[in-house]
């Protein structure tokens, strides 16, 4: 195999501030065994590496400097996917993911988290809850949710406990991280459940607002700041998330680890106490600050160490709100509240208390104002407390000795009751927890659960003392689990895959547990030492040195060079050194018995409540260490005293290892997660990579231990797919028809010599570390080889090209050449035959010369005597044609005069025979008018005929006095041109008597005769216009004469009907008493035309508007009815605009009958007899007693209508051509129909009962639909409830207008209130419709999106896939999205279809759309953000082709702002295509995707997946891109996810304009009654 350290290798050199820096090998020289390689730094600098030969061949071996990963596997997501798994890998990866914003990274098992000191809260919304749960492990990029998500699918799967270990270092982000994990399962919802994988309503359960409540709670109380960290979590937690059959979270139970006591009196510089100290001391309010004696935080002794009480960005007052209510959810009431504020007050004060030392004593006075505060508040004797605090009681067998304390021992006493009461407090806090989270019963219902255990990372400071030793115990502990569980893993994978393998070495840190906890280990001696009355940490550390400092544990226990009170311990992270000041003390962790007496004997019920249960605890904690620690006890000695071992008291060691142990069970038996926090840097800047600092704790945590145990086996993987897939091309075409399992062996025969390099497993092949790169190498050089050749073959088709061209030129030069001489001879001969042909042409032209200009002279003579000549007749022609027209018109004016005076006469004569045969006329017309029907006729057209004919003498005597005005006008300028004319006429005759002597005159003579001729001309018209304007003021006076003459007729006749008319008058009423007085006796009357027909009441004050009226004749009924038929106020009226005029259709409007063929009642002859006059036996009375028969049987009714009407009605669907409304509405017709017939007849309460079933049926058939059968249903029901509430408008508006003469103040607001009522649900039923009408059509939506959208390649030519084109062409392995753009689209056209064919508004169908086209982009967008390996220029391509279809789709269905809602998605495409290989092609990107926000930029460029024939996008311009997404505040990634539970806004349309009330009902309908109804209600209406 060829070696890798050749020229242009890339590996690692160490550096100190970085801690690894990248290298290229620039130079090697091989001298015999001897290599000799020269680095060259990425500052510059030169090392230089000498090595064998054989060295070469093993690339991990020790003395080579570790090789880099390809670029392509630098930043990738599992580190287990890196070629070469060495440390600086490793740390790059994670270096580069971190400057890429991306904090999470996979490390096999484990997800490798690193704090980013920034609030990152775009990575922990709601929608990406959703994105990951129901989701695999490593289908999205690693995140703490993918984990969480893992342990929950696991739980549900194996049916098997899960836990969760968050361990770091403070401030690496273990109680942040814990967190969200906690939030996670209280959010998400199991996928397997019927209603599908859904996120719950912000609102969540009691039980899961308690579970987030204990975070507060136990932040408050045992979270501090530190150096490291402003919230360190100062205890160890492990929360067990219970889970019941269903699975919901039931309950929880918390368990907490080793509390550092000591930080309760001691901080260090920079460091605070507890948080809620600081809180009660700024939260408090006035009245508690007085009841409590709170004084300043730096007025208090146990809170002003630090020098720094105020964390930057945290408001404590809020913090303690926040706690406070915290509190209240898990069940603690404001009175407990009061009393643990009461003693956190307490333990204030006794910080402040002053003890004076006296010369080998301590004095404490009883009275000091401090202990008095502190005592009061604690409800404890001041005297007894002081008197123990001083002195001491030792108990012999014999006697109680009583000695005095020192300061320093006093102060110690003080400090250690503090601590006591302060632990007592937390226990008790977290027992509430337990028990108001776990109940017997929750523990009953509960089946499984998930543990999260946040607990301390490895910690080494410049001084460790008792409690870094106990954390590094646990942190021990848990590593050797933690490989332990690797190595499992790794063999069961090696053992599934049928791999050949071997043991494989890892380091075991038994040897450095069995140190501390063996029998006669660390922990023994140190309880040993604790119990006797004389031990002290010198002696303790004498019998370490006595026991351990010998060859036996030289490895793991090491004796310092300097000092004699420490003592070192090899841990699997490091050697931490330990300090034995305060082992002894802290490890006792007792309180003296005199205090504890003291404090059982308070007054404070609640303090003696939480010691109570710290003794009851500490009972059982006993029990547990004696259990845990019994094999490590010695026998109790002959003769001694049985159950002196049981009596003792457990030290903190003791029951830290006994809990450690219960832990490690509870761990052993679950399936257990690892997150490892990373702190990035010391100073907590955001977004800052420290190397060293995150190598050493790579190395704390034990993730470099996981990869060497990796590396020593086969550290990659991958499947035979994915193998193939990517390294087809080293082996020829023609093995790519063999199977996939031959496929892979051809490649790694050919590739890979050295066998034990890989192996083939089942499903996978297991590759050693460093062949990844290899094959990558491999892979890289042939495609390098194919683009060569690729090259050359359209080089030489250039070149050749060229070749072909050039000759073509030369060619086409020599051709030019040649024939440029050609022509050039060939203009020489055409200039010879120029010459000859210009002599020839100019001497013929000297020779015309000369003739033409002889000819031109002698013309010239002849044109002035035949011009003179001619002039001369012209004159006379001129003069003798002006008398003949002076005759002309003198004679045409004689004649005219006479024809005048003979047509005057004529006229005269016609006007006097017309006068007399109108006066016949009048005659006849006199006779005829007294007629009465032709009475009315002749009267309204003699008006009209006045009216005109008055209007037509006032046109005619305007236009005469016109006429007369121009005739004047006319006359004055005949007379001017009269005088122009005889003035014309002497300039005439004096040019003629000059033309004789002076021919120089003759032109402005002839234009004088032009003007003559003009003037003769506008004469004559002149005077034929005058001529017609007189005869036409003739006509006009004659008319006008004749008009006045008919007036006065027309003025008499007027009269005389009028006279008519009065008599007709009383002949008609007479007439009508008659008729009446006839048909009271019940006395048929016998019509004009000789039918009988039946009497009617005159029905001519009933005004039709369009609705079915009712009739006028039912008022008379109204008195003999009982109260329940009162009529009420009736939609039917007269419906008036804004100016009072009415918009009532013509009389003759006739209702569209019912689709239905109703037999007559009686036989069909019996109309037949009488013809038309069938129709007047129609009698409205009895019609309305049918009606309100109909009506009062309401059971029937309601059943028909709802039942037949709604229930069982067989929607009609959406037909291809228009439809009548009719057809569609009928259901909202029929009810409109029958709440106006009860309205009129008075059944206003039965209407309400019938509006209130009607409601409620339709809104339970609507919500019974589900899925794709809702599409039709719901847009037809929305469309005839929106039709209900037009007409209950209408009815509204009516009120106003109506006339209330026969209905009663009372009634009419009982009527109005019942408008409003039914006005108002419908509004909610519409809404209601609309909202369950949506909500499904979303979640129909929802499904289609990812695949229609972005999944599915309709653009042909530019498909990809998410394997190869390998498999895609040649395995014809193509996967086909689940829908596609099509389906999409034909789902937009059904609903677009169905709301048109039922006739919904334009408003409501753009809003639907709107809602829709919102779903489809930000799903669409989010989606896209969270894709892996996906985002290509060919897959934006695709989705831009997509889009494109919605848009045209919007543009033909009249929406063309329906896109807007995808410009986010629009944007996302146009990324994906721009070119991305400078910073300038990202400030493009950054011009032209205006809309996404830097974060969402960064997100997609950093997950651009690059072809192979593409430039990788290089670390700077990623890093610059992260940098301007960190520059922005407050900026989100994902949009905010659309409800599919929520409808979207939603505005009811304006009501629709109804004009009448249709009676159309399908013929197939089983509605008898509501038929018989429509029937009696249509012939009411057509005889009104």
């Amino acid at each position: 195999m060829v070696s890798h350290f050749e020229v242009g290798t890339r590996c690692w050199q160490p550096d100190n501030a970085e801690g690894w820096v990248s290298a290229e090998v620039t130079s090697k020289n091989v001298s015999g065994e001897q290599v000799t390689l020269e680095l060259t730094l990425e500052n510059g600098n030169v090392n230089t590496v000498t090595c064998t030969v054989a060295d070469l061949e093993d690339e991990n071996n020790p003395n080579l400097p570790p090789l880099r990963n390809p670029p392509i596997l630098e930043a990738s997501e599992d580190l287990t996917d890196l070629s070469f798994l060495n440390e600086p890998a490793v740390m790059h990866a994670i270096k580069l993911r971190y400057q890429q914003l991306s904090i999470y990274t996979y490390s096999g098992i484990v997800l490798i988290a690193t704090n980013p000191f920034q609030r990152v809260d775009a990575l922990y919304a709601p929608d990406i809850i959703q994105m990951y749960s129901g989701k695999r492990r490593g289908e999205l990029e690693p995140h703490l949710f993918a984990i969480a998500e893992d342990a929950y699918r696991c739980m549900l799967r194996d049916k098997k406990n899960q836990t969760i270990v968050v361990s770091g270092e403070s401030g690496a982000g273990k109680t942040v991280s814990a967190k969200y994990i906690m939030r996670y399962f209280a959010t998400v919802q199991d996928t397997d459940k019927p209603l599908g994988h859904q996120i719950k309503s912000d609102k969540l359960s009691q039980t899961e607002e308690q579970i987030m409540a204990t975070n507060p709670i136990m932040e408050a109380f045992g979270n501090a700041k530190t150096t490291r960290n402003d919230n360190s979590s100062r205890f160890g937690k492990y929360i067990e998330i219970l889970f019941n059959d269903t699975p919901d979270i039931v309950g929880a139970k918390i368990r907490t680890y080793l509390l550092e006591r000591s930080r309760l009196v001691f901080q260090p510089p920079t460091e605070r106490n507890y948080h809620i100290f600081y809180q009660l001391c700024a939260g408090a309010t006035e009245e508690e600050r007085e009841a409590l004696g709170l004084l300043a935080v730096e007025e208090f002794n146990y809170l002003n160490q630090g020098g720094e009480p105020v964390i930057v960005n945290v408001n404590d007052r809020e913090e303690f709100l926040s706690t406070k209510k915290a509190l209240t959810t898990i069940g603690i009431s404001d009175d407990t509240q009061s009393g643990i504020f009461e003693v956190l007050a307490g333990l204030l004060h006794l910080g402040n208390v002053v003890i004076t030392a006296g010369r080998n004593d301590a004095n404490l006075a009883s009275n000091e104002p401090s202990l008095e505060r502190a005592c009061k508040l604690l409800g404890i004797d001041p005297v007894m407390f002081a008197k123990w605090t001083t002195k001491k009681q030792i108990t012999t067998r014999s006697e109680k000795i009583v000695s005095n304390l020192n300061f320093k021992q006093a102060t110690v006493v003080r400090d250690s009751v503090s601590k006591y009461i302060y632990s007592a407090l937390f226990d008790w806090l977290v027992s509430i927890t337990n028990n108001s989270l776990a109940s017997p019963e929750v523990e009953r219902s509960a089946t499984q659960f998930i543990g999260v255990l946040d607990i301390y990372g490895f910690e080494y400071f410049k001084k460790n003392s008792f409690e870094q030793f106990c954390i590094n115990y646990a942190n021990e502990k848990l590593q050797q689990e933690f490989n332990q569980h690797v190595f499992k893993l790794e063999q069961e994978e090696y053992v599934r895959e049928d791999i050949n393998w071997s043991f494989i070495e890892f380091s075991d840190n038994q040897p450095c547990i069995s140190l501390i906890e063996a029998k006669i280990g660390i922990l023994s001696l140190l309880d040993e030492e604790s119990r006797l009355p004389s031990g002290s940490d010198d002696s303790l550390v004498n019998k370490l040195y006595a026991n351990f400092d010998v060859e036996k544990h030289k490895k793991f226990f090491k004796k310092p060079r300097f000092g004699k009170t420490a003592f070192t311990i090899n841990h699997y992270a490091m050697e931490v050194t330990y300090d034995s000041d305060g082992f002894i003390e802290k490890n006792r962790d007792t309180v003296p018995d005199e205090h504890l007496e003291v404090l059982l004997a308070s007054k404070n019920k609640f303090l003696t409540e939480i010691l109570q249960a710290s003794i009851d605890a500490a009972k059982v904690e006993s029990a547990q260490a004696a259990t845990a620690t019994a094999n490590s006890t010695p026998k109790a000695r002959p003769g001694g005293r049985p159950g002196a071992l049981s009596n003792r008291k457990p030290t903190l060691g003791g029951i830290f290892k006994a809990s450690l142990i219960e832990l490690m069970n509870t761990i052993n038996s679950t399936n257990v997660h690892y997150i490892r926090c990373i702190k990035p840097n010391e100073q907590k800047e955001a977004w800052k990579f420290e190397g060293p600092m995150v190598l050493s704790q790579l190395r704390a945590c034990g993730v470099l231990e996981t990869i060497r145990i990796s590396c020593e086996g086969f550290p990659t993987r991958w499947t035979f797919e994915e193998f193939v897939g990517r390294y087809y091309m080293l082996v020829h075409s023609s093995t790519w028809e063999k199977s996939i399992q031959e496929i892979s062996d051809t490649i790694l025969n050919k590739t890979i010599t050295q066998p034990e390099k890989y192996q083939l497993g089942k499903t996978k092949i297991f590759f050693r570390a460093g062949m990844l790169a290899y094959l990558e190498n491999l892979r890289s050089q042939r495609l390098n080889d194919c683009a060569v050749l690729i090259q050359k073959n359209l080089k030489r088709l250039f070149y050749r090209n060229r070749y072909l061209e050039i000759r073509n030129s030369v060619i086409a030069v020599q051709s030019v050449i040649r024939a440029r001489l050609a022509r050039s001879r060939f203009e020489q001969l055409k200039l010879d035959i120029a010459v000859t042909k210009i002599q020839s042409a100019y001497r013929g032209f000297a020779a015309r010369r000369g003739y033409h200009e002889s000819r031109r002279t002698i013309i010239q003579v002849q044109s002035f005597a035949r011009g003179f000549l001619v002039r001369n007749g012209l004159l006379e022609g001129r003069q003798q044609d002006a008398a003949r027209k002076i005759q002309r018109t003198y004679r045409g004016f004689a004649v005219r005069k006479d024809y005048t005076n003979y047509r005057r006469n004529v006229i005269l004569v016609q006007s006097l025979f017309r006068r007399r045969q109108a006066r016949k006329e009048l005659q006849a017309l006199k006779i005829e008018a007294r007629s009465v029907n032709h009475f009315k006729q002749v009267s309204y057209a003699l008006e009209n005929k006045v009216v005109e004919l008055t209007q037509n003498l006032a046109t005619r005597t305007q236009d005469n006095k016109k006429l007369s005005l121009q005739i004047e006008q006319l006359e004055s300028q005949l007379a001017s041109w009269q005088l122009k004319h005889d003035d014309l006429e002497k300039q005439i005759g004096e040019l003629e008597l000059e033309a004789d002597g002076a021919s120089e005159h003759l032109k402005k003579a002839q234009e004088l005769e032009y003007k003559l001729a003009d003037l003769d001309l506008k004469h004559e018209e002149a005077i034929s216009k005058i001529n017609s304007l007189e005869v036409e003021a003739d006509e006009l006076r004659n008319s006008l004469s004749n008009k006045s003459t008919q007036l006065d007729e027309a003025i008499n006749l007027k009269q005389e009907k009028e006279e008519s008319e009065i008599s007709l008058n009383e002949e008609i009423k007479r007439l009508k008493e008659e008729v009446e007085r006839l048909s009271i006796n019940g006395l048929p009357v016998v019509s004009a035309n000789g039918f009988i027909n039946t009497p009617k009441q005159n029905n001519t004050n009933q005004v039709t508007n369009g609705l079915i009226s009712r009739p006028a004749q039912q008022q008379h009924q109204q008195q003999n009815r009982t109260p329940r038929s009162i009529k009420r106020h009736s939609v039917n009226t007269p419906i008036k605009d804004s100016d009072g005029h009415s918009l009532a259709v013509s009389h003759d409007f006739s209702p569209r009958p019912a689709s239905m063929a109703i037999p007559p009642t009686s036989s069909p002859g019996y109309f037949a007899a009488f013809g038309d006059a069938a129709d007047d036996q129609f009698e409205p009375e009895n019609v309305d007693t049918e009606i309100e028969k109909i009506l009062e049987n309401s059971d029937q009714l309601h059943l028909e209508v709802l039942e037949g009407l709604i229930r069982r009605l067989k929607v009609p669907q959406p037909a291809a051509s228009d439809e009548n409304p009719d057809q569609v509405l009928f259901p909202a017709h029929m009810v409109d129909l029958i709440s106006s017939e009860m309205w009129r007849i008075g059944f206003v309460k039965d209407s309400e009962v019938l509006w209130a079933g009607v409601m409620q049926t339709i809104q339970q058939q609507v919500m019974s639909y589900r899925g794709e059968d809702i599409i039709v249903p719901g847009a037809f029901w929305l469309s005839n409830v929106h039709e209900m509430l037009s007409f209950v408008y209408l009815a509204e508006s009516s009120v106003v207008s109506q006339q209330k003469n026969d209905v009663g103040d009372v009634e009419l607001e009982e009527y109005i209130l019942l408008l409003s009522v039914v006005k108002h649900d419908l509004e909610n039923l519409e809404f209601n419709i609309y909202h369950t009408w949506m909500k499904e059509l979303k979640k129909i939506l929802y499904g289609m999106i990812i695949p229609a959208v972005i999944e599915s390649q309709s653009l042909p030519g530019f498909t990809t896939s998410e394997s190869t084109r390998f498999f895609n062409k040649l395995l014809n392995s193509t996967s086909t999205p689940l829908h596609s753009m099509d389906d999409l689209l034909k789902f937009f056209n059904r609903i677009h279809r169905a709301m048109e064919a039922y006739f919904l508004e334009y408003q409501v169908i753009k809003q639907v759309v709107h809602e829709l086209l919102k779903l489809v982009g930000v799903t669409s967008f989010n989606d896209l953000l969270s894709r892996r390996n996906f985002l290509s220029w060919k897959r934006g391509l695709q989705i831009s082709y997509n889009i494109t279809r919605i848009e045209e789709w919007c543009k033909s269905h009249d929406v063309a702002d329906g896109p807007l809602k995808l410009e986010h998605l629009m944007q996302a495409t146009k990324l994906l295509q721009l070119k991305k290989a400078t910073i300038g092609d990202i400030e493009i990107i950054y011009d032209i995707c205006w809309t996404l926000s830097p974060t969402q930029i960064q997100k997609l460029i950093s997950q651009y997946h690059v072809a192979d024939y593409e430039h990788p996008i290089s670390p700077e311009i990623l890093k610059a891109i992260a940098s301007k997404a960190l520059q922005t505040e407050h900026d989100t990634l994902h949009l905010e996810a659309v409800s599919l539970d929520d409808s979207g806004p939603y505005e009811i349309a304006d009501p629709r304009e109804l004009t009448a009330l249709q009676t159309y009902l399908p013929s197939w309908l089983p509605v008898p009654t509501l038929k018989r109804l429509v029937e009696l209600t249509a012939r009411n209406a057509s005889h009104e």
